[in-house]
């Protein structure tokens, strides 16, 4: 069996088609057929069936690709652990974070790391609570940032780098949007702009409401931080949001009040795979954040 097989196969897998799969591998069609095929008399089976013009896994072909996607993936990070061995300012850093994170303190991060380090190089994904966990065990992120942290999950572990507070947004005209500290109880006859089902700051913000006696109106939902406030600041709702996400990136911005009974918070963490070792880069990393977040909160309060 050879790399080369293992990897026509992969390719065929995602593209379900041999001449797409060729193209894009840039190689002829009939070198993908023959390789496919000298694999399926190695292995004794048959790894595709005709569905149409395409081809579809068996089920034995689909428990093959599983494994061969996670060999591959692990080969990958081999030899890249090589070249960083050689030389780990030159490795990348996969990272993934949720949109919450992503307007200002993502690019601060990492801007004042490739100060330091500026041949590193880094891949983005942005996810959700549950897709952030999923891509840290499968692999396909180092290092991802998450709130909230998760306490019991023996696949992942990590630390807690900050906890934040969250603020009401108001629309400018709201008869609220003049004060300097409300209750939360005070909007209960508001619409509220929340986040979609998976994103973890739903829960958080239907949870307070819960806590301070009513449940919330929903008017509109959305996935991104920008597409909430811009949905508060046009006067379709009030929301709650973390002080990490309330940085102005466009002039039109809602109402920021501080809310108390009860105080609002979430934690953010930063996890990784609690099985095999982190890239040597990965690695630097962690460890620059961890100091990072120590000396932003001994000083001055992140967001702030």
């Amino acid at each position: 069996m050879e790399l080369r097989q293992l990897q026509y196969f992969l390719k065929v897998a995602q593209k379900e088609h041999v001449t797409r799969a060729a193209e894009e591998l840039h190689v002829a069609q009939s070198a993908v057929s023959r390789q496919i095929h000298q694999l399926e008399q190695e292995l004794g089976v048959d790894l595709f069936m005709q569905k149409g013009r395409n081809l579809q896994l068996t089920p034995v072909g689909q428990l093959f690709c599983k494994r061969v996607e996670s060999l591959l993936k692990d080969l990958e990070r081999s030899v890249a652990e090589v070249h960083e061995f050689l030389d780990p300012e030159l490795g990348e850093i996969r990272i993934g974070f949720p949109h919450s994170l992503g307007t200002h303190l993502i690019p601060s991060i990492v801007a004042e790391f490739r100060r330091l380090y500026p041949n590193v190089r880094f891949r983005f994904k942005q996810g959700t609570y549950s897709s952030l966990i999923k891509d840290v065990i499968s692999g396909e992120v180092d290092l991802a940032f998450i709130s909230p942290f998760p306490e019991n999950d023996g696949h992942v572990a990590g630390d807690i780098v900050m906890t934040e507070e969250l603020f009401a947004i108001l629309p400018q005209h709201h008869p609220l949007a003049g004060e300097e500290v409300i209750r939360l109880e005070q909007l209960r006859d508001d619409k509220f702009v929340l986040f979609s089902q998976g994103y973890s700051l739903r829960p958080i913000v239907w949870q307070a409401c819960v806590q301070a006696g009513f449940k919330p109106q929903i008017a509109f939902e959305g996935g991104e931080t920008d597409t909430i406030r811009g949905l508060v600041a046009a006067g379709m709702g009030v929301s709650l949001l973390p002080e990490t996400a309330l940085y102005q990136t466009n002039p039109m911005q809602p109402a920021q009040v501080r809310v108390v009974e009860p105080t609002i918070t979430r934690t953010v963490g930063i996890i990784h795979r609690s099985e095999g070792k982190l890239p040597l880069v990965a690695r630097s990393f962690l460890t620059f954040l961890l100091t990072y977040f120590k000396d932003k909160n001994n000083n001055t309060p992140v967001g702030s």
